[in-house]
């Protein structure tokens, strides 16, 4: 009687099969990794030379009449004490606030259209998805100078807060900061000395302290109004695919609404939020063309940025050293936030106190239940049902 055996490879027949594979495909990814090289890796290393150099903008940056400066760009913008320290220090304070005060709004604003469009109750929900993230999809262009349009001194916001009694500024004009306004009308028209008489990066802290310019606001509600559309379709996205029983058992367990909210849904969308507040933050640290569409950095350059700024630097004044030095420090500040912020939302325990601040109380046995349910328990027991 013959046995018929398997024909196994061998060891070497399976190296070549996996030699091949993955010869094939290092082929297939070949022109992938030579774009890459050509218009990404190749133009970075370029931009670094450029920021150690003197280049002044003519000819080969690797020509032999290019001289290495080391750090003298760098120092140039950030500790010079000249006009490129103070024009830095300036963009640096106005993208600061312009990220402060959009990232938070534009995230709460998409998350909170996201919850009411996702509402199976909500009728004509694909009307309202569309209406909400078209200004997206809008020329950047076409959106500033019609925002511009309507926050013009005769324009219609101007004119829908006189209907109410108030006098509107002239908002593209008005380089006065938000929280030094407010300060004067308390009386407060001065810093004291201590804020006064020290600086970073050529601008005092009194001034880094003056909030966004009445002209800055122009954009950063224009910023809101636009971006909140797209990250509302990530969250709704994210929305759409939670389990329902979580909120199910949340429900029976005698959780609120606002209590479910927070303590059931918004966990599980941790991803997504990071994710949008990632791209937020990124984004509003690039903010360069409505800046150069709308106010060229007036009013009094309160409204310019480092984007804004570098290609001032290069394209105007031909400082391509410190235009590439200030585009490597707006990359580095990126990273960092970006690290920090992921830092923030890493995935934590959440403590005993927190549950019970939640309206949670601890069942014995590691668990938590709502106040509702612990009380029906104890009403039970006390009445000898159990």
């Amino acid at each position: 009687m013959t046995s018929a055996t398997a024909h196994r490879p061998t060891r070497r027949h399976r190296t070549g099969i996996r030699r091949g594979q993955a010869t094939a495909g290092w082929l297939f990814s070949a022109p992938a990794f030579l774009l890459l090289l050509v218009f990404l890796v190749i133009p970075i290393l370029m931009a670094l030379w450029v920021s150690v150099s003197d280049w002044g903008g003519r000819g080969s940056p690797f020509s032999s009449g290019v001289q290495f400066v080391g750090g003298k760009n760098y120092a140039a913008i950030t500790s010079g004490g000249g006009l490129a320290e103070q024009d830095f220090g300036t963009a640096l304070r106005n993208n600061l606030w312009y990220v402060l005060l959009v990232v938070p709004i534009q995230t709460a604003l998409a998350l909170l259209l996201a919850v009411l469009v996702n509402n199976r109750v909500l009728k004509g929900r694909g009307f309202f998805r569309t209406a909400f993230y078209f200004p997206s999809v809008t020329s950047s262009v076409a959106i500033t100078v019609l925002w511009y349009f309507l926050f013009n001194p005769a324009g219609a916001v101007n004119k829908l807060l006189s209907l109410i009694g108030v006098t509107g500024p002239n908002w593209p004009a008005d380089a006065t900061g938000v929280l030094h306004n407010l300060l004067a009308l308390v009386g407060v028209r001065n810093g004291p000395a201590v804020l006064t008489d020290h600086t970073f990066v050529g601008i005092s802290w009194w001034e880094w302290l003056a909030g966004p310019s009445v002209g800055m606001l122009i954009l950063i509600s224009m910023a809101v109004f636009t971006t909140s559309g797209t990250f509302m379709l990530l969250f709704i996205a994210a929305l759409q695919n939670l389990s329902e029983e979580v909120q199910e058992a949340a429900m029976v367990d005698g959780a609120s609404a606002w209590q479910r909210f927070r303590m059931v849904t918004l966990p599980q969308l941790r991803t997504t939020l990071f994710t949008v507040l990632t791209l937020g933050l990124i984004g509003t640290w690039q903010v360069f063309d409505q800046v150069f569409t709308g106010s060229q950095g007036d009013p009094g350059k309160t409204t310019i940025t480092p984007a804004y700024l570098s290609y001032v630097a290069g394209f105007q004044n031909q400082a391509w050293g410190q235009a590439a030095a200030i585009a490597f420090i707006l990359f580095a500040i990126i990273v960092v936030l970006t690290l920090l912020q992921r830092f923030v939302l890493r995935d934590r325990d959440v403590s005993k106190r927190r549950m019970r601040r939640a309206g949670f109380t601890d069942a014995g046995d590691g668990s938590f239940r709502t106040a509702l349910v612990a009380s029906a328990a104890d009403t039970d027991i006390s009445g000898g049902r159990r």
